[in-house]
């Protein structure tokens, strides 16, 4: 089936405290988009990639391209208010079917090991959203009591998010609404099962600037091991 990439890149920044978007901030040399769009072109060649961006921002993506000698091709689509709304304008661009995942553009540290899962096992079961673990105990909050809860049946939900292109299209066809706050959930609310498969506790999401140093922690572990593999 032919390969897709809907990568979304639509924050301001607010959390990470910072003017410029999160996901044009620089991590070890590189815009933090450019990181994740290389983790894609890694696992494949041949992907095509759709970039999803603020129509204000694409001038700047076309900057930072130039600045950093950046040409891995993709497609630009302009985003909505909301995220529901620049994933459903995403979908516009693939013509045909095949399988699509979705990504979040500030998780650059995705492996193309976790990418090659989701492709699989979506081809099979039409949906494979990565999911890690919950490490800490946790509890339920109802105003002024608690309740211990097990763990082990709880997932932290990360991307990418992958399923059959036109299954998830039609699942964006709904009405949007607050409590859907991923794909997953969209598909869901259209009725679909959602499978679930092991993420990494790497994969992490940026959003304040204890991510950043954490993201460029494991960059630079990762360089180091690609270094001494080679000699």
């Amino acid at each position: 089936m032919k390969e897709y990439a809907l990568i979304v890149a639509g924050g301001k920044g607010t959390r990470i405290k910072s003017k410029t978007p999160k996901q044009f901030l620089e991590l070890e040399g590189l815009p933090v988009l450019m990181h994740t769009i290389l983790a894609f072109y890694r696992y494949s060649e041949s992907i095509q990639i759709i970039l999803v961006l603020p129509a204000d921002d694409f001038a700047t993506w076309e900057s930072l391209c130039a600045q950093y000698g950046f040409y891995k091709p993709v497609v630009l689509q302009q985003g909505g208010d909301t995220r529901f709304q620049s994933v459903k304008n995403g979908l516009e661009k693939i013509e045909g079917d095949g399988l699509v995942a979705i990504h979040d553009g500030v998780r650059p540290l995705v492996h193309e090991d976790i990418i090659g899962a989701s492709f699989r096992l979506a081809a099979v079961h039409q949906s494979a959203v990565a999911a890690v673990r919950l490490k800490e105990s946790i509890r339920i909050t109802d105003q002024d009591t608690t309740k211990a809860m097990d763990r082990s049946r709880f997932r932290l939900i990360q991307t990418p998010q992958t399923f059959q292109v036109g299954m998830i299209r039609r699942a964006y066809a709904q009405k949007e609404d607050d409590t859907l706050t991923d794909d997953a959930s969209v598909a869901e609310r259209a009725g679909h099962s959602i499978s679930l498969f092991e993420g990494s506790y790497e994969n992490i999401k940026i959003t304040t600037p204890e991510d950043l140093v954490v993201a460029a922690a494991l960059l630079k572990s990762r360089k180091d091991g690609y270094k001494k593999d080679k000699s």
